[in-house]
């Protein structure tokens, strides 16, 4: 049996975030194909994470800047080792080349965080987004990172596309990968709640991640009064994974903004309301905010921002707007049209069947993971990334070498 090291930013939390639900779809797949699963992180465990040993999986805490590591992974000799966020391939992927230098490295990007954080940059400053990624440090880590892997996995069409187009990334080092979702069936779509068996509004969405404490605040400063007073006996019902006072504090049951926290089952309440909302500023990656209203038959009005790499050439569920007030207005016809409303559902069952099948993705990546059959070729095609791997490597070690001797002394 062959086996697969996960190395994890964090524990999948996939009640939580899009990234830990990814995260499972990834752990299903290796599962599938009969790898024996391992998963490893530095991060504290919460109550959210799933039972990761009763699927099969073995779990290890590791530790950052500890020779521990090297024994451990010596003994295990994966045949493959998936870094979760290229933080985790800065750290690891020296300890892993040194102690088993044969395993395929799989960087398993998420997002590009260099395309979130120069956007929100952007989005403060009121700049061009490509003015600060292009010349930021965040973005020659993490392009540095996916030329060390053997492979990454871009969650985005356009963030691959992005890749290869400015980056000079050769596509042999990328693979478009998306979530992967089960086909939505007409019997399973004619089931789901209607538009009269539906009211208000919902948004949701982690608020450890800027992006979604930005669109609350939006929603509750420049979208909702607009909305409330042409729908004065609609609410907006807010959800998400760690707010914070000030979140709660938003909470104003007069007006209908209505802040409850975590959600017992999200899929549940995006069932029960007869719009999504998503004022999404900035961000990147896929808003799995977004897919879930499209799989609840709950039609989403979004951003441009809020919906990139979703649709591809179909038409939204819903509407696309970035200015505010013609968001809102959106909003309102769309919740009063219930003929709309139907047919922008059927647009969202349409756009998860044609472009995220599982059976689909799975094929592909199956197909890619072909190329460990010939992992020396495939690396010797890689120059730049040998380069900067001899780079990190060097510093990298001495630096996680200083750390530990100075972890011993102060212990």
């Amino acid at each position: 049996m062959k086996k697969l090291l996960i190395i994890g930013y964090v524990w999948p939390e996939p009640t939580s975030t899009a990234a830990g639900t990814r995260m499972m779809q990834l752990i299903d797949f290796f599962l599938k194909e009969n790898y024996e699963v391992h998963f490893s992180t530095t991060a504290t465990r919460t109550t959210f994470v799933p039972q990761l040993e009763n699927l099969g999986l073995i779990t290890k805490n590791i530790q950052l800047n500890s020779s521990g590591f090297d024994s451990y992974i010596e003994d295990l000799q994966p045949d493959i080792v998936l870094f979760d966020r290229f933080m985790t391939e800065e750290q690891f992927s020296w300890r892993v080349d040194k102690f088993c230098p044969g395993a395929l490295k799989i960087l398993d990007t998420e997002d590009l965080h260099f395309i979130r954080k120069g956007r929100h940059q952007a989005y403060k400053e009121k700049r061009n987004p490509k003015e600060i990624y292009l010349t930021s440090d965040l973005t020659k880590r993490e392009i540095a990172s996916i030329y060390r892997s053997d492979l990454s996995l871009i969650i985005s069409e356009v963030e691959n596309q992005l890749l290869i187009s400015e980056f000079n990334i050769p596509e042999s080092l990328l693979l478009y990968l998306p979530f992967m979702l089960k086909k939505i069936t007409s019997e399973e779509g004619d089931s789901l709640p209607g538009f009269n068996e539906r009211k208000d509004f919902i948004s949701i969405g982690n608020f450890l991640h800027e992006p979604n404490r930005n669109a609350v605040f939006t929603l509750k400063e420049k979208i909702w009064p607009l909305i409330r007073k042409q729908l004065p006996e609609a609410n907006l019902h807010i959800y998400g994974a760690y707010p914070s006072e000030k979140i709660f504090k938003l909470n104003d049951k007069k007006n209908g903004f209505l802040v409850h926290g975590r959600a017992d089952n999200a899929v549940t309440e995006m069932k029960k309301a007869r719009i999504c909302l998503a004022p999404l500023q900035f961000g990147a990656g896929l808003k799995g905010k977004l897919i879930q209203a499209m799989q609840s038959g709950t039609p989403a009005i979004t951003t441009q921002v809020g919906a990139e790499g979703i649709p591809g050439d179909f038409p939204w569920n819903g509407f696309i707007e970035n200015d505010l007030e013609k968001f809102s207005d959106a909003a309102v016809k769309l919740y009063r049209d219930e003929s709309k409303w139907n047919a922008t559902q059927a647009c969202g069952f349409d756009i998860i069947n044609s472009r995220f099948s599982v059976e689909i993705f799975r094929k592909k990546f199956q197909q890619k993971l072909q190329l460990m059959d010939d992992l020396v070729k495939h690396r010797e095609k890689n120059f730049i990334g040998a380069m900067l791997k001899h780079h990190l490597h060097r510093s990298t070690y001495f630096m996680s070498r200083f750390i530990e001797e100075k972890n011993k002394t102060a212990g």
